[in-house]
């Protein structure tokens, strides 16, 4: 999966984006393990022993496995993974017919994932019913692969699945034809990372299980689900339950998703990690993105398209009740923003432009999902935290939210959480303020006079909400604030469209040095807030 980088954007781990999205585009209770029956699969789906499995247990099994040495994830033969490049690994494609629950009523079918050179280490598969599991055997039959591929070559052990697609239900038929024809619904590949699509049926950025920073000024660390368990569904509009265990250097955890096919994609999750040593920041309920340009930035020539990224901005809705929205940035450093919060009622990485001729891409970024993180219960005192990478191409993810909690990280210590993932066109909870649809900059100064040096002209959209219902003739007024530098020629107007409650903030900012700066904008009439407050990032041209 590819995956955002922290610092080190040229790390081993960070693969090529259009490749990822191309490799990666229980039984019945009257099954039960143990008897003759087969077990939640297909004539050839093989199975090991029966054992004891439940969630409580894989958290104890996951706090015991945190007070031991680190011990790194089996690997096939990398001498032979190593040659299933891109090409090789696009003809490696598991049998649809032998997947698990593949003959379930009701059930999601899921297929798995061979090793290749992205992703080379082994993940084991098990099957779960009546509080037993049982590994899912690797055999090189369950797989269409070439005559020569040289993944022949690998032995049974230790297993070759790298991840696995949760399918379309099984008994569901569409234009788009059976399950087997259609794209998968979610995936899990490559550390701890996971996506899903939205309501346009577009997958896009990735969400994982943590965000891990050993120390500052340090390479991030990717821990690796390196098993995961599962449950049927056992009739339609049911979730599929997905247990994953999660181990690094630093930490093991225990996870649980219950994970709904909705108009999207909806996972409930359940998270409990035990540090194994002492970390400088731990990033939970992590998102990561591509932000290359988009109407607010674009360097002169750079690319055919008016903008290029899967998401565009970081929403926040705060403990304190706030709406707040963060366009994105393609920074020309590393960047670090922070967001002080108390049980925040949710944050996400959107895409709020979701017209095609803002993109003119066959690849349809205005069909990317928007990824919203709802807690469940009270999270109390942290951080949301944004890091920005700078980027010269679509390929690599740079961007990447977290929340940061105020607990300590020490060895020993249990931290559990528990939210939800809306993988959607938009945010779940939508306020009722006008939304920032827009945020343009441009030379400072007024038309027809000439233009001061050192000036920067904003132009912040708002759309909706009581500007809908603004009377003719009365004032709006712009709240700025900017954490240095003077503002100037500040006004705002509706925008002279047939768009009804269409409105925009315009100000010049007037600033010396290259050293960033943080704004905030709001508009308000008669004492009355309008809008949700835009939150943004400045980096003066040197």
């Amino acid at each position: 999966m590819s995956r955002s980088r922290l610092p080190d954007l040229q790390s081993a781990h960070l693969l090529d984006r259009r490749t990822v999205l191309q490799i990666a585009l229980a039984a019945q209770a009257a099954l039960a393990f143990g008897g003759p029956a087969r077990a939640a699969g297909t004539d050839r789906l093989k199975f090991g022993k029966p054992e004891p499995f439940s969630y409580d247990g894989l958290k104890a099994f996951a706090r015991n496995l945190a007070g031991k040495p680190y011990q790194p994830p089996a690997a096939p033969d990398p001498a032979i993974v190593q040659k299933i490049d891109y090409d090789a690994h696009g003809k490696i494609k598991f049998k649809p017919e032998d997947a698990l629950y593949a003959e379930s009523a009701g059930a999601y079918p899921i297929t798995f994932m061979h090793v290749g050179r992205f992703f080379p280490k082994t993940v084991r598969m098990h099957a779960v019913a009546d509080g037993q599991s049982r590994e899912i055997l690797y055999d090189p039959s369950l797989f269409d692969m070439p005559a020569d591929s040289i993944a022949r070559g690998l032995p049974p052990q230790p297993s070759a699945f790298a991840g696995f697609w949760v399918r379309e239900a099984k008994d569901q038929v569409t234009d788009k034809g059976d399950w087997k024809a259609r794209e998968p619904f979610a995936t899990f590949l490559g550390a701890s990372y996971f996506r899903a699509i939205g309501a346009a049926g577009q997958v896009g950025m990735s969400a994982r299980g943590v965000a891990l920073f050993p120390a500052p000024g340090a390479a991030e660390e990717f821990p690796d689900f390196i098993s995961f368990w599962f449950e049927p569904a056992r009739t339609n509009g049911e979730p599929v339950t997905v247990f994953a265990l999660l181990d690094g250097p630093s930490l093991s955890g225990a996870y649980r998703f219950l994970i709904h096919r909705t108009a999207g994609t909806l996972m409930e999750i359940e998270a409990e990690v035990t540090m194994r040593k002492e970390v400088a920041r731990l990033g939970l309920a992590p998102l990561t993105s591509m932000y290359w340009f988009s109407e607010t930035a674009k360097p002169n020539l750079i690319d055919w398209r008016p903008e290029v990224h899967d998401s565009d901005g970081l929403a926040m809705w705060t403990g304190a009740g706030e709406r707040i929205w963060r366009p994105l940035n393609n920074p020309p450093r590393i960047m670090t923003s922070t967001f002080s919060d108390e049980n925040p009622k949710g944050f996400g990485l959107l895409q709020r432009d979701r017209d095609f001729d803002h993109y003119e891409d066959g690849v349809r970024y205005e069909d990317r999902p928007s990824t919203w993180v709802e807690p469940v219960g009270d999270w109390g005192k942290g951080a949301v935290q944004l890091v920005e990478l700078p980027t010269d191409d679509e390929i690599h993810d740079n961007v990447v939210a977290y929340w940061i909690p105020e607990q300590s990280a020490a060895p020993g210590a249990t931290i559990a959480l528990a939210y939800k993932l809306h993988w959607q066109d938009d945010e779940p909870f939508p306020t009722g303020l006008g939304r920032c649809v827009a945020t343009r900059l441009g030379r400072g100064g007024q038309p027809g006079l000439p233009r001061p040096a050192g000036v920067r002209k904003f132009i912040v959209e708002f759309l909706g909400g009581p500007l809908a219902d603004i009377p003719y003739g009365e004032t709006v007024e712009p709240v700025l604030w900017a954490s240095r530098g003077k503002f100037s020629y500040v006004f705002a107007e509706a925008v002279p469209s047939d768009i009804k409650g269409h409105w925009r903030a315009q100000f010049d900012l007037t600033v010396e040095g290259p050293e960033p700066v943080e704004m905030r904008c709001y508009l308000k009439a008669g004492g009355q807030v309008l809008t949700e407050t835009w939150l943004y990032q400045y980096h003066p041209a040197p």
